[in-house]
């Protein structure tokens, strides 16, 4: 008997998903725990949040996007070809710009502005939530510490990212229009980017991901990216509610 093919149980190994399925329960995973089902998202996009509210969730988040570049840094690190390498470097100039003033960092700021904060008290970070900072700290060390699969699969909640981006203009437009319209920009953008980051991630996954070991790594590895960021909207969510009681 050829040990190597079975399990501690005795029972050989699963058969692999094929590439369809797989996508399909990844595609699964956003639609049943990504962010957009979070109460607050909810409130958000019909409307229902205070400008205090909304301001203290583009601080928070803003201290996600902060570190979207590092994290790409560290799985750019991990891939194996020059090709993946260059593909990759491409999102962290997404985040970061070409140069100065340019890029999705720079947008978020200007979002803040548009919301009346002053960009210093961004990036300051003296009022992240410790919920936040956990969060995020957790998924850059999840991006650190894991496969390569696992650290590109986690990347795929950009499947469901464009339809929540437009979604949140159209919120933001029609319910927030005391937000300057030009702070929209980093939705705007996200809308195409997030389409071609979640096919070119998705494509990667699907090569990848051989056996059925691999394939529930994968999957496993975007549910801890939903639990991330349900986990950040929690700690935002909390913050008013305390400050609300």
């Amino acid at each position: 008997m050829n040990t190597a093919a079975v399990n501690t149980t005795g029972a050989p190994p699963a058969e692999p998903w094929s590439p369809a399925e797989l996508e399909a329960r990844l595609r699964a995973v956003g639609e049943e725990h990504y962010h957009h089902r979070h109460p607050f998202n909810i409130r958000m996009h019909s409307g229902d949040l205070s400008q205090a509210e909304l301001r203290r969730w583009i601080v928070n988040r803003f201290h996600y996007q902060r570190h979207i570049p590092v994290k790409d840094a560290l799985i750019t690190a991990k891939l194996p070809t020059s090709e993946l390498r260059r593909r990759w470097l491409r999102r962290i100039q997404d985040h970061d710009g070409p140069q100065e003033g340019e890029g999705g960092i720079e947008r978020w700021l200007r979002l803040g502005e548009a919301a009346g904060l002053d960009r210093e008290t961004l990036l300051r970070a003296d009022s992240v939530l410790p919920g936040v900072r956990l969060a995020v700290d957790g998924y850059v060390n999840f991006c650190r510490l894991r496969s390569p699969l696992e650290a590109v699969a986690a990347s795929l909640t950009e499947l469901s990212a464009p339809d929540l981006m437009r979604t949140r203009i159209d919120a933001f437009e029609r319910h927030y229009q005391w937000i300057e319209p030009e702070g929209l920009a980093y939705f705007r953008a996200r809308v195409s980017q997030g389409r071609r980051d979640s096919r070119e991630a998705l494509d990667l996954v699907l090569s990848w991901a051989r056996s059925r070991e691999e394939q529930e790594s994968a999957v496993a590895a975007l549910r801890f990216k939903c639990d991330v960021l349900w986990s950040l909207l929690d700690a935002v969510d909390r913050a008013g509610r305390r400050e609300q009681a």
